[in-house]
């Protein structure tokens, strides 16, 4: 079952419960991949977006609601943050099982060595070949501040 299956099945049990948070955020997720199969169309593409694409999508959307968290908690609406923070746990349900910090400084790790990479301006080099692997497993924001520092460190 694809993540498309998967959210919209969540929205039919959800409605059968009457769950309102979980209706009201399956709902945005299912609108922002339908905008987003109408982009793709619009590229002259015929088929729906898939799953990377899709994984792509949730990212984004933790990363917005974690940039208003922020912005929430500074201007002392406890009550919107935790909204968010609510929407994070549904949205993250339908993305892969993220690595740990530490299993992430492994494949860092692993990856310089067995890249052969010699300065930071082999971050590129590191960065491209995690991302094959691991695309959608990991934060790599994070993942970039390390292989930066561990290059820096060569």
């Amino acid at each position: 079952m694809n993540i498309r299956e998967k959210v919209s099945k969540n929205l039919k049990d959800a409605m059968i419960k009457k769950d309102t948070n979980l209706i009201r955020t399956l709902r945005l997720i299912i609108a922002a991949v339908k905008d987003r199969d109408i982009i793709s169309k619009s590229k002259g593409q015929d088929l729906e977006v898939g799953d990377k694409e899709i994984i792509l999508l949730l990212q984004s959307m933790i990363k917005q609601r974690n940039g208003s968290i922020e912005l929430y908690l500074k201007g002392n609406r406890v009550d919107l943050a935790k909204k968010e923070e609510d929407e994070i746990k549904i949205i993250s349900n339908f993305l892969p099982s993220q690595l740990s910090k530490q299993e992430i400084d492994e494949v860092i790790m692993k990856t310089i060595k067995s890249s052969k990479v010699s300065s930071i301006k082999d971050i590129g080099i590191v960065i491209k070949t995690i991302k094959e692997q691991y695309d959608g497993r990991m934060d790599f924001g994070y993942v970039s501040k390390v292989v930066k520092e561990k290059l820096t460190n060569l």
